[in-house]
This record gives structure tokens, sequence and C-alpha cells, in this order.
């Protein structure tokens, strides 16, 4: 919960920066509703003297948008620039309220960071070091750790990164990695020796305030767990190591200020940016970001994905402590886990991720999905999982079956007897206060992020209000309503009239989730906007209300569901059917799991298999699936094939490395041009493509045998 302050609250909170490199994925879209739902909760409660900053950037830097860039041709700029131009569509589609949105590659980063590096160094925490580092022979350039893999040195997971192992969360340097190899190239890569610079994070002070910082912020109960492993609070030794923060030429990013060819790396840059996209949005009011941050009851707040609590809760506090002031340590870091579907995670590259955009052009509404994240979001670091039947369940028989009900059922009674116009007695019935007695519970449960409790019990209160109206049956008297006497008249009045108090405040309990229906409920009941300041406002004697309007329509899931998932090629929900099931015909995945024909050694020589390196590889336009290679087989002139494996690969990480290809097969004509063989790869029965690869040696035109 904000903590309470005696005098104007200023609050500034953030998302994770997604990469420039490619559009929003789900994970995404769930992160900026969590954190959009808590901060139009918070807004609810603010007083026109507070002041809150909501704000979210595009992360620029790095080799993967230079690698990315080269690819298409293009300078890293106008990769960045083409991306974030579709930034609003998804954004303004899922109704996120931030402030400002910026870019890691601003004037305002550039300052921020080079002001954070100068006063760490100033601070004795910045020293120079000679290592020896990974460095592609084929590619020419040294190795980011997100382009080596390897087996983790300490549980020996295979195919992990040059940071961190996935499987154990062991923290090491790339040079560690066992059997290492580059991603470009496929190469083995070599060391070579560079100085690069480092933020002293084992320092005894940093690890004294950190050890102090997450001892009074109530961080989760699994990111404390975790800290205090890392730090060696259960009986352990410390895992803290010395952070790399620079990276050599070439490298798209930030030139750091006294060391010519040399940039700050991605990561400390990166998290920057949120206070650079908090001086844009300060400068347009003519506020000084400095004059914001000294403000001692300043609130800060970041949300993220768990995959990237070590950056944020060591690294991140770090960093702006000791750069002293103006810059402020993170009040709270809320982690989330990972969207799932159907209990499997979501994945581009495995083909199970729900495009956000998709689901947008498809016309299925923001507020259904921002409903259900809400009715599934809690205060733990848990994996949230999508699944279409729930996801119609919960739209159409809670959402809509139970609140949306009240609105419709009791709108044509109000208009038809009594002209729009509300009761006289209705504020004080025990259901209307019963409802009212709850405002400051779900209030408190909205500001411990524990959203799924809030529906819980915003629904519960629906079904108390809807087994009201069935209990008073309002339309037994309306059948005979010329007939009434002037108190059966009052007690229908009134039953109409209290659903609707009871609706009013409903709609404020779901306001921070439906901003959008909510706005138009408010018109509905002809009211100001609702906050939880006016909960207790009832709505007048003899208020008048206007016309019903359709709030919400239902979920149809052949119109919405079925083509959503068919488009993206997903399962589609469970259809319940007492006829019998028809027999199952084979499946792909059924069929390649029976006894293939059997062939001769002839046969097999027939096909002619060769290594292949890749020499260029590029997006296909107009296809969502392929991807334009061309391939050096060891002839005078390299071919152009193309590859279904979009879905796996950027091109930037298939350039230089090689393959297996068919030299025999026939060219194939395709819309987007010829195909002049066919690279090989593995796929099974769980999602995911995987490029053939030879041995390290292999040169291109080598023939398989």
């Amino acid at each position: 919960m904000p903590k309470a302050t005696p005098h104007p609250r200023r609050i500034f909170i953030s998302t994770a920066l997604p990469y420039a490199n490619g559009a929003f994925h789900i994970g995404h879209v769930m992160e900026y509703i969590q954190a959009d739902i808590w901060v139009r909760h918070v807004r609810l409660q603010l007083t026109d003297a507070d002041q809150l900053f909501f704000v979210g950037a595009d992360d620029t830097h790095g080799a993967p948008i230079m690698l990315k860039a080269e690819a298409e041709g293009i300078t890293p700029q106008a990769l960045v620039a083409r991306i974030a131009a579709t930034r609003p569509k998804c954004l303004n589609g899922f109704l996120i309220s931030f402030d400002h949105w910026h870019s890691t590659d601003s004037p305002e980063n550039v300052e921020l960071s080079c002001d954070i590096y100068k006063k760490l160094k100033a601070h004795g925490l910045i020293y120079p070091k000679t290592i020896e580092q990974f460095y592609d022979p084929i590619k020419g350039m040294f190795l980011p750790d997100r382009y080596i893999k390897g087996e983790c040195p300490k549980c020996g997971a295979k195919d992990q990164y040059g940071d961190a192992c996935e499987h154990c969360s062991t923290v090491y340097n790339a040079t560690e990695l066992i059997n290492p190899y580059s991603t470009l190239s496929g190469a083995a890569p070599v060391l070579k020796t560079s100085e690069h610079f480092f933020f002293k994070l084992s320092d005894p002070q940093c690890l004294a305030f950190l050890h102090e910082w997450t001892q009074h912020h109530r961080l989760q109960s699994e990111v404390s767990n975790k800290i205090r492993e890392w730090l060696g609070e259960e009986g352990g030794e410390s895992r803290l190591i010395d952070w790399d923060i620079s990276r050599d030429a070439p490298y798209f990013g930030i030139e750091i200020p006294d060391a010519p060819g040399k940039y700050f790396y991605v990561w400390l840059d990166a998290p920057i940016g949120y206070l650079a996209s908090l001086k844009a949005r300060l400068a347009q009011d003519g506020v000084a970001l400095a004059d914001f941050l000294r403000d001692p009851g300043i609130e800060q707040y970041h949300f993220i994905g768990k995959d990237i609590i070590y950056f944020h809760t060591l690294f991140w506090p770090a960093m702006l402590k000791f750069a002293g002031e103006p810059y402020h340590v993170p009040d709270n870091v809320f982690v989330h886990g990972f969207i799932t579907f159907s209990g499997e995670k979501m994945s581009k590259s495995r083909g199970t991720g729900i495009s956000p955009e998709l689901y947008l052009d498809l016309g299925l509404n923001p507020e259904w999905l921002r409903y259900y994240l809400a009715a599934k979001l809690n205060d733990r670091v848990e994996d949230l999982d999508f699944n279409p039947d729930d996801f119609i369940a919960r739209v159409n028989s809670d959402l809509i079956g139970k609140y949306i009900n009240i609105a419709s059922r009791t709108a044509t009674f109000i208009k038809k007897y009594f002209n729009n116009r509300l009761g006289q007695h209705f504020a004080a019935l025990p259901i209307a206060q019963e409802t009212l007695q709850q405002a400051n519970a779900i209030a408190a449960l909205y500001d411990k992020r524990q959203f799924s409790a809030a529906v819980r019990q915003i629904m519960e209160l629906a079904d108390k209000m809807n087994a009201y109206w069935d209990q008073q049956a309002p339309w037994t008297l309306a059948k005979r309503f010329d007939a009434l006497d002037d108190n059966e008249r009052a007690a229908l009045h009134d039953t109409c009239s209290v659903a609707l108090e009871v609706f009013r405040l409903l709609t404020l309990y779901l306001k921070p989730i439906l901003p959008k229906l909510a706005g138009e409920a408010e018109h509905f009941l002809s009211i100001a906007p609702l906050n939880w300041r006016n909960a207790a406002a009832a709505l007048k004697a003899g208020h008048a209300i206007n016309d019903y309007a359709h709030l919400m329509t239902r979920i149809d899931p052949k119109q919405h569901i079925d083509r959503l998932l068919e488009a993206q090629a997903l399962p589609a929900p469970a259809v319940k059917s007492s006829a019998a099931a028809p027999a199952a015909t084979p499946s792909a995945s059924t069929s390649s799991a029976q006894t293939p024909a059997i062939i001769t050694i002839d046969d097999f020589a027939k096909v002619d298999l060769r290594v292949a390196q890749i020499l260029h590889a590029e997006i296909v336009e107009g296809s969502d699936k392929l991807l334009k290679l061309t391939l050096d087989l060891g002839e005078e002139k390299p071919r152009t094939v193309f590859a279904g494996i979009r879905s796996a690969y950027a091109p930037e990480q298939l350039i230089g490395r090689f393959t297996v290809a068919i030299a025999n097969l026939a060219p194939r004509k395709m819309k987007f041009g010829v195909s002049e063989g066919m690279a090989l790869a593995a796929s099974g029965e769980t999602p995911g493509i995987y490029l053939l690869q030879p041995d390290n040696g292999a040169q291109a035109g080598m023939k398989i045998k």
C-alpha cells in the first residue's frame, strides 16, 4: 500500500522497458495492464494537489538492435523509429494510461547515464580492468553475453546464455561457460583481451546497503528469499560479483564520456531510461527532474517480470544509492511471473504467443482481457495461465452475467414506470449499505495488488444484488403496475433504484480494471467521475439517469476466440456437446511417431545434402512464417532459399551460421520468389523449430554422406 504522507504525494511508476527490436508481445501487455490497474486505483485516491507520473520507454541500445539494423540495411535509429511507431496501437488499444512514452536513445538518457556514471566513479565504485572476452572470428566482433551459449559451469544445464543460468540462477562470466559457441555464426569463440569498466557491486558499502534496503522494504517473499540467497544471508557466501558495465565498438549505445570507443552496456542505461522518460515528461510542465526527486516524500515503484529481478533489486538500487542526490532509491519493485497458454509458456519462437495486435485487429474488446487478467493476477511471483474456456466463462458469466446484468435488467423498469428517475429511500436499504461497507476492503486489496481477490469480492457483491433482485421479484409488481397503491409503487421504485446504487458502487470498484466501461456507466447514471473519495456519495432521491445503452457484448467463441486462435495456429477451446465425438484422425505428431517406410542406401544417395553457410537472412514482407536465406553451398553463385523458421529465429541470429541444405531439390516458384533448395530443421510434438547445424570445422559445400 502506498505510504501515507502529510503533504501532497509525488509518485513515480514505471514498467520494464520493451526491447525495440519487435512488436509488443502478450507478456508486455500483461505487465502494462497490471501496472495500469494499480496506477488507476492510486489515481482514484489522489487529490488535486497530488502528482502521479506513469512512464515507459523503448529500450533501444545494444548489439541485437545494431545487428538487426545491419541485416536490414538501415541505421539503428531508423529501426528504433519504425518500432516506436507501432507502440501507440497497443498502448491506446488496451487503455494503458502512460503519462509519457520515451526512448533510451534520447538526450535525457545520455545526460543522466553519464551523470550517474561520473558520480559512481567519484564514489570509488567504478574501476577499469583488462579482461579476456569472447570474440567471434567469423563475425569479427566481441560477443555480447546473449550471443554466447554453452553449459552452465555450476549445474551443467545446456544452452545457457553467457551471463546467468536460467536453470539454477547462477550468475557468472561468459568465459566460465563450458563448450561455448557463438549464436551468430556457430563458431567456437576465441579469447581476446580488452579493458572494461566495472561497477564494484561486491564493495562492502554496497553489500551493507543492499542488506539494509532489502530488510526495510516490503519486497515479495519470493523476491526477498532470492536476494538473501544472492547476498549470502542463508548461511552461504555472497554470490554478488562486480558488474561489467562497458562494451567495445562496434556497439549501438551511449559512449562513455572519458573513454572513447567504449560504450555503456545496455543494462546500465536501460533502467536509467525510467528517469529519462520522467525527465522528459516533467519538462513539459517546466519542472526539473532534480527538484521533483528531492521531495522527501517521493514514492518510486517499478513493475517488472521475474526474469530481471537481479538487475532491479541489486544493481539498480545500488546505482541510485551511491550516485547520491537527487536520485532516489526505489520504494518497491513489484515482480510478476510469466503468462502461459493452457499451461504452456507463451513464446513467439515456439508459436504459442497470442498477438496483442491481432487481438485488437479482430475486434476483441480490450476490457475483456483486462478483466480476465485482473481476475487471475495477485501479489505473488506466479505464472498466469490464459485458458480460452476460462476466458469465455469469466467474461460472459461473471462480468456480463452478473455486473452488466444489474444495469440492463433494471434500466427497463426505471424508464418504463418511473421516467428514468430514482426513488426516495433506496440508499438506506441494507443491500446498498453492505455494498458500500466493502469499499475500504476492496481498496486495500488493490493497494496490495491482490486484484484477483478484489474481483472475487466484487462479484460476490454482484451475486448478492442479483439474488436480492430475484427475491424481490419486481416484475410481479410491474405486471399490475396500474393497480398498485402508493406503498407498493414506492417499494418497486426503491428496488429498482437500489439496484442502480449498487451498480454505481460496483462500477467504482471495477473502474481501475474497466476504465472505458466505467465511463460509459457513469454517463448512463448521469454522475460525475467516480473515485474512492466520493464512494459514499450515494445517488440522490429523484436523481435522473440517462437512457440505457448496451454496455458490453458477450464473447462469441466462434466469432472471437476461434478466429484469434486459428489465426495463430493455437488449439481452440474445448467444445462441450452431448453428441458422440467422431473417431479421431491421426495428427501429424501421431503419424510422426509411427514407423517410417524403409528406404535403401540408393534411395538416400539420391538426396544431395550439403553443408551451407548462411550469408544473409531477411524478413519476407507479407509472410509471418518465412525468412529469405542466401546460402553458400560451395558453388559459383549463392542460392536463395525460403525457410519457414521466422517464428524461431531473428535474421541477425543466422548470418554466418552453418546449416544443412538439400542441394538437388527442384526449384519451387513462390509468390515471394523462387526457392532453390531447402534448409533442414527439426521439430517434434513439443513446440519449437531447430535449424540443423554441422559440427565445428565443416565448410560450405561439403557433402553429407
